[in-house]
């Protein structure tokens, strides 16, 4: 399945941005994690639906925490980690402040909910091909 219509397709189930995100990473190394996908939703709509912070730039930090974070006490995190998600903050920032303003949801959305079916997924696919741009790039994850 192409990743736009399997975006579609998670968006149909209800999944909202940053769950999208995590489910994409957990399902490119064949998991599901149900507890995980929940607790991203607190991250949907801008933070909990505020209109803050878009959730594909949240849900993207954590996509790319989830490979190269710390999971559990023996386990360290890669020496890039803090650099890398950086980077793709920057990235977000420059490309959502051209295209629509702002990082913001009510930035993307300019004030217009319809506008959430065509933007929200462009959005959310260019979040996931930069991450994994930068996971390859950095070696963090096999091509």
């Amino acid at each position: 399945m192409e990743l736009f219509d399997r975006m579609l397709e998670l968006s149909g189930q209800g999944f909202y941005c940053a769950q999208i995100l995590m489910i994409l990473a957990l399902e490119s190394e064949g998991k599901e994690d149900p507890d995980l996908v929940r607790a991203m939703s607190g991250l949907n709509g801008g933070l909990g639906f505020s209109g803050n912070v878009c959730g594909a730039l949240t849900g993207g930090c954590c996509f790319l925490g989830y490979f190269c974070g710390k999971g559990e006490a023996e386990e360290l995190e890669a020496p890039e980690a803090s650099s890398v998600i950086r980077e793709f903050v920057d990235w977000f920032r420059a490309f959502a402040e051209e295209s629509y303003g702002g990082t913001a949801c009510e930035d993307i959305l300019e004030g217009d909910p319809s506008n959430k079916l065509k933007r929200c997924p462009e959005v959310v696919e260019g979040v996931f091909l930069k991450c994994m741009e930068l996971l390859s790039k950095h070696r963090l994850v096999s091509p």
